[in-house]
């Protein structure tokens, strides 16, 4: 269960809906608990066929349990069974197509792909996300909706982390006041940039600064101990600290004075992107993807050519060298733009206004009704 499910449910709880959430488990069920929800917990996980099979029959149980007016699918196992089991109940099925997912060797997985793009409705989460799907699985403009993810504005605010919580994760990475510190969130995987960015900042040549690597290896120590191998080849010790995930991302966004996104791949939409400019921090990130919707150069940060530590270690010192009052018009844009584009809010309410679309006079949330969407 992601974090979007949760938000969503929030969003038709206050509405007056009721959500059923079918998932496999997982840390976030709490959440539920505490809004009244319904969970339901079932394999939907599983790519295994007789498994998909027999969740046919236990959805399509639940929509006529429930009365559930409405099927919303958010990742292609569950997708399959959930079409199914709406397409047998006669309920719209909406998708949300979160990424440009791997199509394999001659497009051999894009058969598996394709239900995320069958929905009544299919939700992309940016405009690049929009193009591919129109592009590799031939959906109509008409049954695309573009729906940015949104951002949590009350927990991502500046004005609401504690010099406390600030002073505890400066502590616990030994950071120094006197030196800017330039961060890049995100799992330790390649495709995350790492590599670009420890290069960057060798080339670059200045020891005046801290780079943090935020983010768990999950499991994957072969990786971590190359990124540890290349910063002590570089004599970067000093600069580049590698530290494990952070349960206080707001806090951290504040201790940094830039964010770098040096994803070598596309991404689909970029979370972190919209996250560190809520925090009044601009971003320097991949020239490709979601963040050419969500980083306008000079004014909310810069864009560089994907895996070119040249053009990387180049904006970080036109960054570093920004003036002061250049740095807080910039982080003004950022909050403005994360307010007024990217708010959890404006992703609920446009969510719930597709529902609309296809539910019309029959959605809950417009009936006054205590029903499942």
């Amino acid at each position: 269960m992601e974090r979007g499910t949760i938000e969503i449910a929030e969003a038709l709880r206050a509405a007056g809906a009721r959500p059923i959430v079918v998932s496999a488990g997982g840390q976030m069920e709490r959440e539920l608990d505490r809004m009244d929800a319904v969970h339901v917990r079932l394999p939907v996980h599983s790519k295994n066929p007789l498994t998909m099979w027999r969740n046919v029959e236990a959805l399509a149980e639940v929509i006529r349990r429930y009365d559930v007016k409405l099927v919303h699918a958010r990742s292609r196992a569950p997708a399959w069974s959930a079409r199914a089991a709406a397409r047998r109940c006669g309920v719209p099925f909406v998708t949300t197509f979160h990424g440009a997912y791997n199509r394999g060797p001659f497009g051999i997985k894009g058969g598996y792909n394709a239900v995320m793009a069958s929905g009544d409705r299919v939700i992309a989460i940016s405009q690049f996300i929009a193009r591919h799907v129109q592009e590799f699985y031939r959906v109509p403009q008409s049954r695309i909706r573009v729906i940015p993810r949104g951002v949590d504005l009350d927990r991502f605010d500046p004005a609401r982390v504690s010099p406390e919580r600030m002073i505890a994760l400066a502590t616990q990475w030994r950071l120094r006041e006197d030196l800017p510190v330039v961060m890049l969130p995100g799992r330790l995987t390649r495709w995350k940039g790492q590599l670009t960015l420890i290069e960057a900042l060798a080339r670059l040549g200045r020891k005046d600064l801290v780079c943090l690597l935020v983010g768990s290896d999950q499991g994957r120590t072969r990786y971590r101990e190359r990124l540890e191998a290349m910063v002590a080849a570089k004599g970067l010790e000093s600069v580049v600290h590698i530290v494990n995930g952070c349960n206080d991302m707001a806090a951290a966004y504040l201790l940094c004075d830039y964010v770098v996104s040096a994803s070598t791949d596309p991404e689909a939409f970029g979370r972190v992107i919209v996250e560190a400019q809520a925090m009044g921090r601009p971003v320097i990130a991949s020239r490709h993807g979601g963040a050419l919707e969500t980083v306008t150069p000079g004014e909310t940060g810069w864009l560089v050519a994907p895996a070119d530590p040249n053009e990387l270690a180049q904006a970080i010192a036109t960054a570093l060298d920004t003036p002061a009052a250049e740095r807080a018009r910039m982080a003004e844009a950022c909050r403005t733009q994360a307010r007024e584009t990217y708010s959890r809010e404006l992703m609920c309410s446009r969510t719930l206004a597709v529902y609309a679309e296809l539910l019309g006079a029959d959605a809950p949330w417009a009936a006054g009704a205590d029903a499942a969407p």
